[in-house]
């Protein structure tokens, strides 16, 4: 029992200092240890992604699914580990109600038979659509809620650890600074020493941590390629199921007798639509980031200019770090991976994602 009140005693005290020297810092009456510049650029570069991410994230989620209560409710049985009724989306209702209006009016007539139909190529839509949400949610949302429930708060929490060492070790060199005995001098070097070591090995630890960005960074490219290819693959389905929907209500007659026994109604306008193969393939989205350019560079022996378009820290030694908009000289070498060329800075060279590249004339 007394360890516990020591140590609590102790907390406390340490909690207090911190808190003094924050107070101090922010009424501009203490010096503050200023982190280096490249740990504080790393640190605003995940605050960064963190805000964009969980804004792209939300607002995807409200693209797939627009009724803000189906949202609330998946999130709940989500968060109960449950799985959530299954529910007619948009297409599969409308779907429905056409083709019961169609029965209603009868499959037999013009207009009973065209809304069957009608509401039958929904119910494909309706399925296209589901299928849509599925494999984004698997590919593209769970990777960056992933990132923003685990990645990011741990880098959050050393970050803090961080900023508690800075308060500790800057509370320290006050403390040095007031002492005016020789024992209380030598008592706050000591502390200095410890505080200084503490934070130099916590700043570390951050900065690599931190460091994992970049290669985050190039995950969500993977995962946004993934997104865009699975809504090429709806969209395609859509057309084609609509285009062979027009040409069924094409084949309908010009005229004929309505349910209330009109002799005739307006003729149905045909709409020309481009035509489009049903096994015709979509393009494959994991070379779609590759120009010809670099299909090109890639097949020769040659070198060529080009521009970096973002910053990129190299995750090992084969890798070479860049600066947005610097010119480096690249080129191919036989067996690298296809989304890699060597680069060279003056002396220096590696590996870099050609993602990162613009080629120039």
């Amino acid at each position: 029992m007394d360890f516990n009140v020591k140590k609590f005693a102790a907390d406390a005290g340490t909690f207090l200092s911190r808190a003094v020297q924050f107070t101090e810092e922010k009424l501009g009456q203490a010096e503050k240890t200023e982190l280096d510049a490249h740990l504080e650029n790393l640190l605003a570069k995940a605050d960064s992604t963190k805000l964009w991410t969980e804004k792209v994230m939300k607002q995807t989620e409200v693209l797939l699914q627009p009724n803000p209560n189906a949202r609330i409710e998946e999130f709940v049985y989500e968060k109960l580990e449950r799985k959530a009724p299954s529910r007619l989306n948009n297409q599969e209702q409308l779907a429905q109600y056409m083709i019961d209006a169609g029965n209603e009016f009868g499959p037999g007539t013009a207009y009973g038979n065209a809304l069957v139909k009608c509401g039958e190529t929904q119910r494909r839509i309706g399925g296209a659509h589901r299928e849509l949400v599925q494999t984004s949610a698997i590919n593209f949302l769970t990777p960056l809620r992933n990132f923003i429930e685990g990645d990011y708060k741990t880098m959050a929490r050393e970050k803090k650890l961080l900023q508690n060492k800075r308060l500790d070790l800057d509370a320290a060199k006050a403390r040095l600074k007031k002492a005016r005995t020789a024992e209380a001098k030598a008592a706050s070097e000591q502390e200095l020493r410890i505080t200084q070591s503490e934070f130099d090995r916590q700043a570390e630890i951050t900065r690599l941590l931190l460091e994992g960005i970049s290669s985050t960074h190039a995950h969500h490219l993977r995962c946004l390629n993934d997104f865009v290819e699975a809504q090429m693959t709806y969209f395609a389905q859509c057309y084609q199921y609509m285009l062979d929907l027009q040409k069924q209500l094409g084949s309908f007659p010009s005229t004929f007798a309505s349910n209330n026994n009109q002799s005739s109604l307006t003729p149905m306008q045909s709409v020309t639509l481009p035509s489009v193969s049903a096994g015709a393939s979509l393009p494959d989205m994991s070379n779609s980031i590759v120009t010809s350019g670099f299909i090109e560079l890639k097949a020769s022996n040659g070198s060529r200019k080009a521009r970096v378009l973002y910053d990129y820290d190299a995750a090992n030694s084969s890798e070479l770090s860049l600066l947005a908009d610097e010119v480096i000289t690249v080129y191919s070498m036989p067996g690298m991976d296809s989304d890699w060329l060597m680069g060279e800075r003056g002396n220096q060279k590696g590996k870099v994602p050609i993602t990162y590249l613009e080629l120039l004339n």
